[in-house]
């Protein structure tokens, strides 16, 4: 597989992968560039490949000679057991993994010509390939520290609505998000950014997040909430009171608040309502793009497409029977 080969834009992937057997093809190679290996016991004493049409639909299928069972090039990715072809799955990632400001299942379904329920899955299913578990495992450097609440506003909420819903002053009936962005430098030349969900906003949690992904001797930069008095030695803390300004001395959390402002856009302009269960598929969502942001369409979809595997999200795990989560989180 030559990459300049392959399509550059969202147009030439319709095209390109429009051909079933050449999408089959392009995820064979990228799922075993080594060649083909058995998806239940990795080995690669693997049979020809047999294709089979006799339920009307073409299916492709090795035999492995030492476990003896078969499989496909789906088997163990997030395509697995889905009667979508890959004619349209592969588009669909392209659209999910470069679109800035998110592609919603509405949209995705009018795209694709699928249901409404199908698209919102497939779109999930997507967001699992693209986690990081936490984009990187340890940030260093200048870091900037933030947390922000995600949930409707007030003043857009109809009069008996807001007496049920805002009991309180602040963010505590939203849900808070942290985020921690790794800033640019000569060693560094892209910032990046790990957001995760946090219960609340109280110092055990700022400060143990900070230790899980922050290296020790990192400078951190944040604001004067009283989450983050007292921070460790081992870190060189520095402080910015909005109050007074938002930048004095090369200190502020700028940078993570551009990031805040592309999340809440996306949130609010695309997906219209989040369920706070879910909301941490579209923080990772967000900060694959915004961690990727220099690289170029096709190779933030081939970076996407490389995770495929091991990422397999059922139906009935995505909507969680019996999670603390049922209602959404509306953006007006």
């Amino acid at each position: 597989m030559k990459r300049n080969e392959l399509p550059e834009s969202l147009l030439e992937a319709v095209r390109y992968f429009a051909d079933e057997r050449r999408a089959h093809d392009f995820l064979v190679q990228i799922r075993w560039p080594g060649g083909v290996r058995c998806a239940h016991c990795n080995s690669d004493r693997v049979g020809k490949l047999v294709v089979s049409g006799k339920s009307g639909k073409e299916r492709r299928i090795w035999n492995c000679k030492a476990c003896k069972r078969q499989f496909t090039a789906k088997l163990g990715t997030i395509f697995q057991d889905s009667p979508l072809p890959l004619s349209k799955w592969l588009p669909a990632v392209w659209l999910v993994v470069n679109a800035k400001n998110g592609v919603s299942s509405h949209e995705l379904a009018r795209s694709l010509k699928i249901t409404q329920k199908s698209a919102w899955h497939l779109g999930h299913r997507i967001r699992t390939a693209i986690q990081r578990g936490g984009g990187i495992v340890r940030l260093d450097g200048v870091v900037e520290c933030d947390e922000s609440f995600i949930g409707g506003l007030a003043r857009n909420m109809h009069t008996n609505k807001r007496e049920k819903k805002i009991t309180v002053t602040g963010g505590a009936n939203k849900t808070a998000v942290m985020g921690l962005l790794q800033r640019h430098s000569e060693k560094i030349p892209v910032s990046r950014v790990i957001a995760q969900v946090i219960p609340n906003v109280r110092r055990s949690v700022l400060i143990g997040a900070i230790k899980k992904y922050v290296s020790e001797g990192a400078e951190i930069h944040t604001d004067s909430g009283v989450g983050y008095n007292r921070m460790p030695q081992e870190y060189v803390h520095k402080v910015i009171n909005h109050a007074e300004c938002y930048v004095k001395d090369g200190v502020h959390t700028n940078t993570l608040e551009n990031f805040w402002s592309l999340l809440k856009r996306t949130l609010k302009g695309t997906h219209v309502h989040v369920a706070p269960f879910h909301l941490f598929r579209y923080l990772d969502d967000q900060t694959y793009r915004f961690n990727e942001r220099k690289e170029s369409d096709q190779s933030r979809f081939l970076n996407a497409m490389r995770t495929v595997k091991n990422r397999r999200l059922t139906y009935k795990k995505l909507i969680g029977k019996g999670c603390k989560w049922d209602y959404p989180v509306r953006f007006s």
